[in-house]
């Protein structure tokens, strides 16, 4: 996802080798990046996770993340990093997120160096990072390990996520980035206007309040099922949809972001609507005609709001500080829910 780790591995797309990403452009000496970091008053700053604490002693200039979302976040505070992980189930090993080029490119800033990322966080260019020279990394929503945590913090002060991997709230994220910036009260302004952006969401549909969903990905005699810990989901209950019941009655992943749920078990997955989530329009078409999956109800009665290809699955997977308003992302699966519903 965009689609990180956890979705090229149940979608079984990072199995395959790539070779190692170019720098897009030169990003080594960014003055306007340097301008747009933090002033120096409010440092040191202490950042609290998962692997204990991180202590940001001087206001950070070469910036570089890993993971997903805190790319987004930074530039959303007028941060530009100068390394960022690609994102080969999106977008392929050589290239940006569109909403990440896009405000590259809008501000003239130098694009950064792509740091190679295969295999979605399984293993981490040490090397890469070294090169990249930076000053501090940012991966609050990541799967690192403590050994790779270890490691990068080495080469730089490491913002890691609070308790567990990849089950970082997107609004926690951006918070845990300006705090590390140290520009919190500029993070608390651009979560206000999501805010005021999804309330307006939730405002336009009514019938939302109180609708019960479940999110899932088909998979091969299974379906990942995911669960409010996951920010795809948590997100989608800001516009007043409430997670459905049978999604923690059925939960066997002990506080995961996902669990696999049998064929044999689907007809138990009640919601009034369901969003499952696909690697092509192509796939998403032969889920409505799977007959193993009319056993779930919400499928059987034609209420499925589906998203389609990986750069429209990443934009709102979950939605990140500069995908919140991407055309093609949020708003466009908003109204297929509003859609599923009226049918």
């Amino acid at each position: 996802m965009r689609l990180r780790r956890h979705l090229i591995a149940i979608a079984g797309a990072a199995a395959i080798a790539l070779p190692l990403s170019a720098c897009a452009a030169p990003a080594a000496e960014s003055a306007a990046n340097g301008e747009a970091a933090a002033s120096a008053e409010g440092f040191p700053v202490t950042i609290d996770h998962a692997f204990g604490e991180t202590v940001i002693e001087d206001a950070p200039e070469r910036v570089a993340t890993w993971g997903w979302g805190s790319t987004e976040a930074a530039v959303a505070l007028g941060v530009y990093p100068v390394a960022v992980a690609e994102q080969v189930w999106t977008v392929g090993p050589d290239a940006l997120l569109p909403w990440v080029e896009d405000a590259y490119e809008e501000a003239g800033e130098p694009l950064p160096t792509i740091l190679s990322d295969p295999e979605g966080g399984a293993t981490v260019p040490y090397e890469e990072f070294i090169q990249a020279d930076p000053d501090l990394i940012l991966a609050p929503y990541s799967g690192l390990t403590g050994e790779q945590y270890d490691t990068l913090a080495e080469i730089a002060p490491v913002v890691a996520y609070p308790e567990a991997p990849w089950t970082t709230p997107w609004d926690e994220e951006i918070r845990i980035t300006a705090e590390a910036l140290g520009l919190a009260d500029d993070g608390e302004a651009v979560l206000d206007e999501i805010a005021a952006g999804l309330a307006e969401q939730a405002e336009a549909h009514p019938e939302f309040a109180g609708t019960t969903f479940a999110g899932i990905w088909d998979g091969d005699g299974f379906v990942s099922v995911y669960t409010p810990a996951d920010a795809r989901i948590e997100v989608l209950t800001e516009l007043g949809l409430e997670v459905a019941p049978s999604v923690a009655e059925l939960d066997t992943s002990d506080g995961g972001f996902y669990y696999e749920l049998s064929y044999e078990q689907l007809d138990k997955l009640d919601a009034d609507v369901l969003i499952s989530y696909h690697a092509s329009q192509e796939d998403a078409d032969a889920f409505l005609a799977k007959p193993e999956l009319q056993a779930i109800p919400a499928v059987a009665a034609g209420r499925v709001a589906q998203v389609a290809d990986p750069v429209t699955v990443s934009s709102v997977s979950p939605p990140t500080a500069l995908s919140f308003g991407w055309a093609g992302g949020m708003p466009a699966l908003v109204d297929a829910i509003a859609g599923a519903l009226a049918d």
